[in-house]
């Protein structure tokens, strides 16, 4: 590409550079150095007498000293990040001398620098100036070029001076006019002359090979440097910049001029060449022009390159011809033949942007940008305003490409403001996909997309966004709210299903595409913490359009045997797998239906067939029991509501789950009380011959001795529904069976009254005094009780069950009883209380005269003497001797047979025989005592009594109502 085409551009300030004046300062100019190189940190002046002056950023020597007793300094190098110096005098009359400094090290003496080593460098004798010199970064070795064509090597220790070995290793009739070393796997030396350019292996595999020719021309001296990134070597011609290789030419630049110097400084190329015209013209102009004339056929033009962009960072020309170009301090420093210093400062990036903003060369900005590696959120500055410009120029399609590459930091609005209207909404969309690709989109963003694709019925590109691969890159909920605004169910449905809203797909078959069938299929195929809140929620519409397979999954997740149901895609001429219980031909299609638009859960892809035809498929459904997972089973109440206006799934359902026994046993009372329930609404609101069988069932099931149905719930629902039988069997099984005949009498139901009566009477006595009130209640029920009155009237008086007085109350009620009809029991009455007062009055006389009797005793007792007559021991039956003991109840005793022990009165001992009764009446008496004061063992006894005058006579003689005597 030739230079006249690339962009020029001013990116460096230039200023001059005051040197400074006095004693101690160093004279740039040609005549007083001999040469000027750029150190690590310093500036290297080599002067004719062979002194080294090292100067600093004030351009003042701060080390000098002669390197050279001889000759002048013309090479100087000082090897990179380190402090060895090379320096080179000449003297045409002897060997150039090369020497090795150490700047980090000083001689005690002089403080100077220490030489390292000193050698002469050979040239087959030939006295030739030095052109160039070359070494390597390890100063390992060392390469001289002179003007006869000839190389030489050095290679040796030059750091601890152990000697050194030369030798020539090119020769050549052109004089050499530059020395590169190329340092890789092998190490090899670029050498050019006025008419060629070559490469010499110096080591490694090649060496010893001759020189490889990489062009067939040369270059003058001065114009061949080395690239430090890539290790080539740029060459410059008058026709061109040439970039050589280790294989030959890589690249070159069309520049036609004369080159007098090549360098680099960081990423640019530096050309300095001659002002362009003839040698005539030049010698015409001076004779015409004088001194002004003359100064200007002395200028130079710098060129600043940068190669990698092909634009030209600085071109500038220069009133003094060049002498010498400086890259050191991050700066370029022109050094011109009479020693005036020119410094090059490149400007910031932002000032370069500011230039190419205003010349509207944003893809150079851009280049610029990425070759830094800037910020990318100064990139995307970049971007917008290229793409601000494009948009101005009517290039919408380029511009939002670049709008597209600063996404990441441009404000949405900004751009998708420009693109509303709709001969742009391509662009939009194009713009809005970025956005969510990068993650930067809202979910107003998402709307206005999936807008965009509904206005241009683009549902391919909506099914493209919703079905993209890879992590989620939009809102799902504002996504899949559009859809559903727009219509486009399917695809919401296959967003939810992609990201497991398993709810809001089965709310969008059901709600928008009313797909019973399907949403039963796919509920089935979740896990069960995921298919139980959507087969609630939805429990009645399921029932109402798939009440088989809707009832079956009820009755399998609440028995806990439910199993998700898997798929397999295969192909069509495949032989299907038996279907699974529960579900048929219906649900069959339903899932090869959902199938071909929703992935179920759980389907897994079957290698098809190898033929390359396409074939249709079909989903086949697998369950296993290895696909059991387990989970906590709900209580079955909180599924009822879901059957509502459903009687006969529900029936389905208790009856299933009844005759589990995987459900629990504490939670069946629920189930057979509704099941109760239920069977008794379908009895009343049935056909007569259709309510008998649900009766006989509601009959069947309080039978059974085992069913945990609470009494109370039975007996209310059979009231409520009218059951009669229900509320009998349930009270006899609870033993309620003055319930059961208080519910004929409630009914008018005489004879069912007579029918409990002889049925429960004997076990419950009080059913005859409530019986004697019915029978008594009415002259219709009197006349169909007929002779049952006397009849119970006869057992009430047999078993005591009422007073007298209680049954004339009763029938006293009414005017219904006559004395007709209870004067054989009021005969009967008075004649037994008559014998029983008889009897009562001659129990007392007894008592009395026993009690005098008694009295009496004790009085003989206390107040005359006792006379005792027995002969022999109420023990031991022998004979009675001295010491014997008698006790007032006629027993005596040997004093040895009643073991009185040591220290015992004779007076404590109790006679043997008597003491056990004595001491039962003792303990009764106590007992006595302690229970008069229990009043609530009298109250309790009182209330379980039939005789309470007869129990208050008995606590009576205990003592509970006596008085303690005041102490």
């Amino acid at each position: 590409m030739a230079l006249t085409s690339w962009k020029a551009f001013r990116f460096f300030d230039v200023s001059h550079v005051r040197l400074p004046d006095g004693d101690g300062s160093v004279s740039l100019s040609q005549g007083n150095a001999s040469c000027v190189v750029a150190g690590t940190n310093n500036i290297i002046v080599g002067t004719p007498d062979g002194i080294v002056h090292l100067l600093d950023q004030t351009f003042k020597p701060t080390r000098s000293w002669r390197a050279h007793q001889t000759g002048s300094v013309t090479h100087v190098k000082q090897i990179p990040e380190t402090s060895y110096l090379v320096s080179l005098s000449e003297d045409l009359s002897n060997e150039p001398e090369l020497r090795v400094w150490s700047l980090d090290q000083t001689e005690k003496k002089t403080g100077n620098p220490k030489c390292l080593c000193s050698i002469s460098i050979q040239n087959q004798r030939k006295t030739f100036p030095v052109i160039d010199i070359a070494v390597t970064s390890d100063l390992a070795q060392l390469a001289v070029g002179f003007g006869n064509g000839a190389v030489t090597i050095v290679r040796g220790d030059f750091i601890h001076d152990r000697g050194t070995k030369q030798r020539t290793v090119f020769e050549s009739e052109e004089p050499i006019t530059g020395l590169e070393f190329r340092e890789a796997k092998t190490t090899a030396l670029y050498i050019s002359t006025t008419s060629h350019i070559r490469a010499l292996a110096i080591s490694g595999g090649g060496q010893g090979t001759p020189a490889r020719t990489l062009d067939e021309r040369g270059c003058a001296v001065g114009c061949m440097t080395l690239e430090p990134s890539s290790s080539d070597v740029i060459v410059g011609r008058d026709d061109a910049i040439y970039v050589y290789g280790p294989r030959g030419k890589a690249a070159s630049y069309a520049y036609e001029c004369s080159k007098k110097l090549v360098s680099v400084h960081k990423d640019y190329v530096l050309i300095v060449s001659p002002p362009k015209g003839n040698s005539a013209t030049s010698n015409a102009l001076r004779s015409f022009g004088g001194a002004q004339i003359d100064g200007l056929l002395n200028s130079s033009n710098l060129t600043i390159l940068d190669t990698d962009l092909k634009f030209i960072a600085h071109s500038e020309a220069i009133s003094s011809q060049i002498n010498n170009i400086l890259s050191i301090w991050g700066e370029i420093f022109l050094l011109t033949i009479d020693g005036k210093l020119y410094r090059y400062h490149e400007r910031k990036f932002q000032q370069k942007l500011d230039i190419l903003y205003q010349r509207k060369e944003y893809l150079v900005a851009i280049s610029l940008a990425q070759k830094y590696k800037v910020d990318p959120v100064q990139q995307n500055v970049i971007f917008r305003k290229y793409g601000d410009y494009l948009y101005q120029k009517g290039d919408y399609d380029t511009a939002m490409q670049q709008y597209l590459r600063a996404v990441d930091n441009t404000e949405p609005s900004q751009i998708i403001r420009k693109f509303l209207d709709n001969q742009h909404i391509r662009n939009l969309i194009d713009y809005l996909e970025a956005l969510h690709e990068e993650g930067k989109a809202t979910s107003d963003h998402t709307t206005l997309l999936l807008n965009c694709y509904a206005k241009l019925k683009d549902v391919d590109k909506l099914e493209a966004f919703i079905k993209q691969p890879g992590e989620l890159k939009f809102d799902l909920d504002t996504a899949i709210i559009m859809c559903r605004q727009g219509g486009y169910y399917e695809q919401a449905a296959f967003l939810a299903r992609r990201h497991d809203e398993h709810g809001l797909v089965v709310d969008i078959m059901i709600e928008d595409l009313k797909w019973y069938a399907e949403a039963v299929a796919y509920i089935v195929r979740l896990d069960p913490k995921d298919a139980y809140p959507n087969f609630m929620k939805y429990g009645t519409v399921l029932l109402e359009n798939c009440p088989i397979e809707t009832t079956q999954l009820f009755i399998d997740y609440f028995k806990g045997q439910y199993r998700p149901r898997k798929d397999a895609v295969i192909v069509q001429e495949a032989a299907p797998q038996q279907e699974s219980a529960g579900f048929g031909t219906a649900a069959r299609s339903a899932v090869q239906n959902l199938a071909a638009f929703i992935p179920l859960p759980g389907m897994t892809m079957q290698s098809a067939t190898s033929s390359k035809e396409q074939k249709a498929t079909q989903v086949v459904e697998t369950t296993t029991a290895g696909d059991f997972v387990p989970y906590d089973v709900p209580k079955p109440r909180v599924a009822f509501s879901a059957f509502v206006d459903h009687p006969e799934e529900f029936i389905t359902f208790l009856e299933a789950l009844i005759a589990s026994d995987d459900v629990k046993p504490d939670q069946k009372s629920d189930l057979y009380t509704t099941l109760f329930e239920i069977y008794l609404h379908q009895a009343s609101s049935t056909r007569a011959e259709e309510k008998t069988e649900w009766e006989r069932k509601a009959r069947q099931l309080i039978e059974s001795k085992d069913v945990p149905i609470d009494t109370s719930n039975v007996l209310l629902l059979s009231d409520l529904e009218k059951f009669r039988d229900g509320t009998v069997l349930v009270s006899e099984r609870q033993g309620l069976r003055f319930d059961v005949f208080r519910s004929y009498t409630t009914a008018k139901d005489t004879r069912g009254a007579i029918r409990a009566l002889h049925k429960y009477g004997p076990e419950e006595p009080q059913l005859y005094p409530a019986a004697l009130a019915y029978f008594t209640s009415s002259p219709e029920v009197l006349e169909a009780a007929g002779n049952e009155v006397e009849a119970v009237l006869k057992k009430i008086d047999e078993d005591g069950l009422m007073a007298p007085l209680q049954v004339i109350q009763t029938l006293s009620t009414n005017a219904v009883a006559t004395m007709g009809l209870i004067k054989r029991y009021l005969s009967s009455t008075v004649e037994r209380e008559r014998a029983e007062i008889a009897a009562n009055r001659r129990l007392i006389s007894t008592y009395r005269g026993d009690t005098a009797q008694k009295l009496k005793d004790i009085d003989d007792l206390s107040t005359k003497p006792e006379a005792f007559s027995a002969t022999r021991c109420s023990t031991c039956g022998m004979t009675l001797d001295l010491p014997t003991v008698h006790f007032l109840c006629k027993h005596s005793y040997h004093q040895r047979c009643l073991n009185i022990a040591d220290g015992q009165e004779a007076e404590e001992i109790e006679c043997p025989i008597c003491a056990p009764q004595n001491s039962t009446v003792r303990q009764i008496r106590r007992a006595q005592e302690e229970s008069a004061g229990r009043h609530e063992l009298f109250q309790d006894a009182l209330g379980r009594s039939s005789d309470r005058f007869g129990t208050i006579s008995d606590w009576f003689g205990r003592g509970v109502m006596g008085v303690q005597a005041a102490e």
